[in-house]
């Protein structure tokens, strides 16, 4: 097994020159094995727009041949989609994606049919790794035409023909697999769409890395098209976008608690990373915090559906919005996806926002959030990662030292990475991420400008020791 190759928050990740060939099979056919018997003999296969991705598919696809089964090819589609997919014609899926992640990775997304395996699947998978699958039939049937239909069905009627009549949205295109269907969703809503930045070739598109310089064109774009808002996704389609007439990001956890009302929820889960504000804005009859990764928020939402009735929605602090039960909205049923999707949370931001008749910025600031920020370090290897998180927790007065520059810890959580609250109110957390080589930040303030204070401290400080 190549080293780089490991479960993170949300699949299999690793360089692709490393999940190219043997390794591609050799997970498939643990995955097959793991799952065993499969209903319709049937397992389909979607990806993202990665260079490598189609050999990946391909190889894939020769495992799922050996198993005795059909792999059906759905070409190019949100991850979203392909869950959907499958679980209405009741199969497993792979998705071979590397999501946000630079463009030198990949990775694969599993699915069996009742949706996004859990961290218990992950190790099942890890412990049905066998001998290498030998390269040999990796013929597929063709399921691009129609694999995308249900996910469009799903949405068309989310909002009234009209909703957005007046308004005037942008489309950062890039590489997304989503950003046709975004111009049709909103198009059919009645907004002004434009297209902006499309590629042909891959770029990587971290929704939470808000400093990254593709988006600087922002403020241009906004001034040149007139435009009340921009929406995007990542790679697969699974994180949004939303950034409001003014410029500004729309924090992915705001995105998930305006949805959520949107939604109706009853109950919500979300990681530990979102904003505090979710437990306090009242609209809620209970939150559950979780560790980073659909995996523990879906895990999160079934013990939550098991629990009580009523809705159960989830989201991570990216915005991907999971649906643990059915709601209806608009007259439609909209089914359970315990997978994340970026489609759903920003049409209902939009929506609410056009509904009210605020701006996106103007909806934002009605809200009691806690003034957040999040940004990365690049290329950490993870065990100087994991060296200064363990110190922080475990070495006497060592997280008392680090940040006696910005204040006076008063706690410490670690549901998932050290998560500090100063006695001033503010809080500094420090992750690692499953995906790719980067210590993260994440920062609560008591003001706007307190948060960007601690950021940038936070990042600083973190890579005076960790490089």
């Amino acid at each position: 097994m190549a080293d780089s190759l490991k479960f993170g928050t949300s699949g299999l990740r690793g360089l692709a020159v490393d999940l190219t060939g043997g390794a591609a099979r050799r997970y498939t056919a643990a995955f097959l094995k793991h799952i065993g018997k499969v209903a319709g003999g049937r397992v389909y296969l979607g990806r993202d727009l990665r260079a490598s991705s189609p050999a990946i598919v391909a190889d894939c696809a020769v495992a799922i041949r050996a198993a005795g089964l059909v792999p059906v090819d759905c070409g190019v589609l949100p991850t979203p989609a392909l869950a959907l997919h499958a679980m209405a014609l009741g199969g497993p899926a792979i998705m071979v994606t590397g999501s946000h992640i630079p463009a030198d990775r990949n990775g694969l997304k599993f699915y069996v049919a009742a949706g996004e395996i859990t961290k218990a699947d992950e190790t099942g998978i890890a412990a049905a790794l066998g001998e290498a699958v030998p390269a040999g039939d990796g013929a597929a049937e063709d399921g691009s035409t129609g694999s995308g239909d249900r996910y469009r069905q799903r949405y068309r009627g989310l909002l009234d023909a009209a909703a957005l009549k007046g308004w005037r949205v942008g489309v950062f295109e890039h590489s997304s697999v989503a950003r046709d269907l975004l111009v049709s969703f909103l198009t059919r809503a009645g907004a002004d769409v434009v297209r902006l930045g499309r590629s042909d070739s891959f770029v990587a598109v971290d929704t939470e890395a808000f400093s990254d310089p593709l988006f600087e064109p922002r403020h241009t774009w906004i001034r040149q098209h007139r435009l009340d808002a921009i929406v995007s996704t990542d790679g697969d389609g699974d994180r949004p976008l939303l950034i409001d007439g003014e410029g500004n990001f729309v924090r992915g956890d705001v995105l998930g608690m305006l949805a959520a009302r949107f939604l109706g929820a009853d109950r919500v889960v979300t990681p530990v990373t979102s904003n505090s504000a979710i437990e306090g804005v009242g609209w809620f009859g209970r939150v559950d915090r979780t560790r980073v990764g659909s995996p523990y928020v879906i895990s999160g939402m079934e013990d939550a559906a098991a629990g009580s009735p009523g809705a159960v929605v989830g989201f991570e602090a990216n915005g991907g919005l999971l649906l643990g039960s059915a709601v209806t909205i608009n007259g439609r049923v909209l089914s359970p996806l315990p997978t994340r999707d970026a489609v759903l949370p920003m049409l209902a931001v939009l929506g609410t926002a056009a509904k009210l008749g605020e701006s996106v910025a103007g909806l934002v600031r009605t809200l009691p959030v806690r003034a957040a920020l999040s940004d990365r370090l690049a290329h950490v290897a993870s065990e100087r990662s994991a060296a200064l998180l363990k110190g922080l927790v475990e070495q006497p007065g060592y997280a008392e030292a680090f940040f006696a520059p910005v204040g006076e810890v008063q706690s410490v959580s670690t549901i998932d990475g050290p998560r500090f609250s100063l006695v001033s109110g503010d809080t500094v957390h420090y992750r690692a991420s499953g995906n790719a080589p980067e210590l993260r930040c994440y920062v609560e303030g008591v003001t706007p400008e307190r948060a960007k204070e601690l950021l940038d401290w936070g990042l600083a400080a973190a890579s005076a020791v960790v490089r």
